[in-house]
């Protein structure tokens, strides 16, 4: 099934705000409902394909046949940009600038670098897609003909070693389709993060992805044992083992490449079994300062739950902490901040680390809420882009924005952000509720994840640009990273080039130029084009 093409997921799972919200938007940020109608899949018409019958058939013969080269209209509308709120205000109001020419599926790494040719040979440009969920302008290249290369019939397990616990695994291959294939042998990949139910496994590779349950089982990129990778000038295969003294480690150089140096045609993986219990709690602690301190101690000096994360004020009393209930229990959110902890793996080692967390966090001044907090939280884990497209279709704006600091920085890092968005929207005429959780913790330091809603403004796309520029502006200036997991895309690109430097810009120039010497490969996204 495809996604949405003007929103997210699965449309049967769309929902409207409740009355309840949708009065709360109207008199607390001046939301207003839309005045101009939905448009229908059908009254988006794109341009007709420019690329020349020669390239399409060159592209037929690559892939097998023209069976895998679609360029109808509804195809194409399907694979233009991604799923960032620009993204879906752009779609919704009919622009299809970045349409692609064509969409191409092949079957394996040889059509790949089949397709790849072929496109040179015809100054196509190439945008490998899998499941469409970039939020940071990752499928818009800085050329009008280009394709989109979905990766969806790549879609294999294609070796499981049960005694080393590794998996390789096909890129177009999505989330929950991985998890049940690995199922079938007793094991589990432990990576969910919110776009889970869409996205593929060469995109968490891609864009070096983090999960819900980053804490236990850690992020994507630490996962990936070994990556095959086609690029125009052949083909790159890394990890001959679990770890290697054999010069600098290749993989890191394709983990993160957002398809600017080649494609991603399989994935080793480091597997897990699967656990025999989940449990998900809540504890509530008075302030934002005080539950990070509780969240520091359990990263630094253990037990370490498998799923760690916590709320701010805002977060916590409007509810977002368990977006699937939103609006349901009035109750629901409460004051101080929520957090939110579970515990996966074997009985015995689930109750051990669950009743060693506990009393650290008692220590810290947290107070136990039960089980139902956390068990919410779970049920409603994919909820909140579900919950991003209702606001939208009120009339209200809603982003999300993340970054990634030291522990002794996130206190000004929380800050400079919220008081950028804050101010900056303020000014406009949109005076914004800004939310923040930690999503993603380390012995070292912990992930911020921002949420934004305010009304729209008359342009809502041009509106949100100076909150986005001052917010990167603010991460920066506070020593965060631009992306902790979201990626660079074309919406973070000129931050990321001054948070590597010139020099190290050049040297991903120099790689790309070896790799892509025609700058085919997703031109503009990661880096500027020359």
């Amino acid at each position: 099934m495809d996604m949405l093409w003007n929103g997210w997921g699965d449309p049967a799972k769309a929902a409207p705000l409740p009355d309840s919200v949708t009065g709360l938007l109207r008199d607390l940020l001046g939301v207003k409902p839309r005045s101009t109608p939905a448009l229908a899949l059908e009254d988006v018409r794109p341009p007709a394909p420019t690329a020349a019958p020669a390239a399409l058939r060159a592209l037929a013969a690559a892939v097998g046949g023209e069976e895998h080269v679609r360029t109808d209209p509804e195809s194409r509308v399907r694979h233009t940009r991604g799923k960032s709120t620009p993204d879906l205000l752009r779609i919704r109001a009919g622009d299809v600038t970045d349409v692609p020419q064509a969409v191409v599926l092949p079957a394996d790494h040889d059509e790949v670098l089949a397709v790849l040719r072929a496109c040179a040979a015809h100054g196509l440009a190439v945008v490998p897609f899998g499941g469409g969920t970039s939020v940071v302008g990752g499928l818009a290249p800085q050329r009008s003909a280009f394709v989109a290369l979905d990766l969806r019939r790549m879609n294999r397990l294609l070796h499981l070693d049960p005694v080393s616990r590794t998996a390789v695994l096909q890129p177009g291959l999505r989330a929950p389709e991985a998890e049940a294939l690995l199922a079938g042998h007793g094991f589990t990949l432990g990576h969910f993060p919110q776009s889970f139910e869409w996205a593929t496994i060469g995109g968490f590779a891609a864009a070096r992805s983090s999960g819900q349950a980053s804490a236990g089982y850690g992020r994507f990129d630490e996962m990936v044992l070994g990556l095959t990778l086609a690029t125009p000038e052949g083909t790159i295969e890394t990890g001959r083992a679990p770890r290697s003294a054999a010069g600098p480690d290749l993989r890191q150089l394709v983990l993160g490449s957002e398809g600017a140096f080649g494609v991603i045609t399989s994935v080793t993986v480091r597997i897990r079994p699967r656990p025999e219990v989940r449990v998900y709690e809540g504890w509530r602690f008075g302030s934002f300062e005080e539950g990070a301190a509780a969240l520091r101690r359990l990263a630094q000096d253990g037990p370490r739950p498998t799923v760690l994360r916590l709320s701010d004020e805002t977060e916590t009393l409007i509810g977002l902490a368990q977006p699937d209930a939103i609006g349901a229990d009035p109750a629901q959110g409460g004051a101080g901040c929520l957090a939110v902890t579970g515990y996966e793996g074997t009985a015995e080692d689930t109750a051990h680390r669950r009743e060693r967390a506990a009393a650290v966090l008692t220590d810290c001044g947290g107070t136990p809420a039960g089980t139902e907090p956390g068990e919410r939280w779970a049920h409603g884990r994919y909820s909140a882009p579900y919950l991003r497209d209702a606001l939208l279709d009120v009339g209200a704006f809603a982003e999300t924005l993340e970054t990634a600091a030291f522990w002794s920085a996130v206190p000004d890092l929380y800050t400079a952000v919220r008081t950028a968005l804050t101010d900056t929207l303020t000014q406009a005429g949109t005076p914004p509720l800004v939310m923040c959780h930690i999503s993603h913790v380390y012995e070292n330091g912990a992930s911020l994840y921002f949420t934004v809603v305010s009304a729209q403004g008359e342009d809502p796309v041009a509106h949100w640009a100076p909150a986005k520029h001052a917010a990167n502006e603010a991460v920066l200036a506070a020593g965060g990273t631009i992306s902790h997991h979201h990626g660079v895309g074309t919406d973070h690109r000129d931050w990321f080039v001054r948070e590597a430097g010139p020099l190290g810009i050049s040297a991903l120039r120099a790689v790309k130029r070896r790799l892509d010497p025609e700058g085919l490969l997703n031109p503009g996204v990661l880096l500027p084009t020359d």
